[in-house]
């Protein structure tokens, strides 16, 4: 069961200042749960958290817990098999001089032989749109070209859980359309943070709202982000597709 779920975490920044106090989330088994709120709320923080990239250490406390095991020192070689992250910015993941590499990286750190990890880059960059950009460089794709080629990379270790920060952000509409289906279909459990709500409202079922390191609300998608007065305390506005819809309806 790819579960994944995070309980009283708090974090602090090295000069002190909290990032996360007390956030306590859960994503079930195949679920796409959604996390949403200002500049500053946390999120990105809490995002790195969920595959060990933050370790354990003085600073934090509480707990990350993924498909029922406790994230720990010991267990995160699993645990990044498991759990595959997008980077808010495409250019913090790609470090290979083509598309190739960059793909076949986590299946060659996984041991993968040769032929398979052909057939794999093969079938991810197929799943994102990126046929035959095999020996393209990265570097000299557009914004939403390097964000697909990030995602081919993480689908290429055929992760259970997906963790995808601003997953849109650098997409034109229908770069997002085609994003959004895509995940959409895909069956790995999905945690998206993101400032696009109506990505949220398309494919998540239930939404933690946060703000100032906290979650302020948790609960439908629906219902927390058509609370216009909600949103709005929140520095968010309701998503223009639910403005005639009321709270609990």
């Amino acid at each position: 069961m790819n579960t994944l779920e995070v309980k009283g975490l708090s974090y602090a920044y090295p000069d002190g200042k909290p990032a996360l106090k007390g956030v306590s989330m859960y994503a079930g088994d195949g679920e796409c749960v959604g996390i949403v709120g200002p500049n500053g709320a946390g999120k990105s923080t809490l995002l790195l958290h969920l595959n060990g990239i933050l370790p354990a250490d003085d600073r934090r406390c509480g707990e990350v817990v993924v498909c029922g095991n406790l994230l720990a020192n010991a267990n995160l070689h699993e645990v990044h098999r498991t759990v595959g992250l997008l980077f808010q910015d495409p250019d913090d993941q790609l470090f290979c001089p083509t598309v190739r590499e960059d793909v076949a990286f986590g299946p060659e750190q996984f041991g993968f032989p040769p032929a398979e990890i052909d057939r794999i880059v093969r079938d991810a960059l197929h799943e994102v749109g990126l046929d035959g950009f095999e020996g393209r460089s990265p570097h000299h794709l557009s914004g939403g070209e390097k964000q697909r080629v990030c995602l081919a990379g993480i689908l290429a270790c055929n992760p259970g859980i997906l963790v995808l920060d601003e997953p849109t952000s650098d997409l034109d509409p229908r770069g997002r359309r085609d994003l959004s289906r895509l995940i959409g279909r895909l069956p790995a459990t999905r945690v998206i943070a993101s400032h696009d709500l109506e990505l949220v409202v398309d494919l998540c079922s239930r939404v933690y709202l946060m703000d100032g390191g906290e979650v302020v609300a948790s609960g439908p998608a629906l219902e927390i982000l058509s609370n216009e007065p909600l949103m709005l305390a929140h520095g968010l506005e309701k998503p223009h597709s639910l403005q005639h819809r009321h709270p609990h309806q």
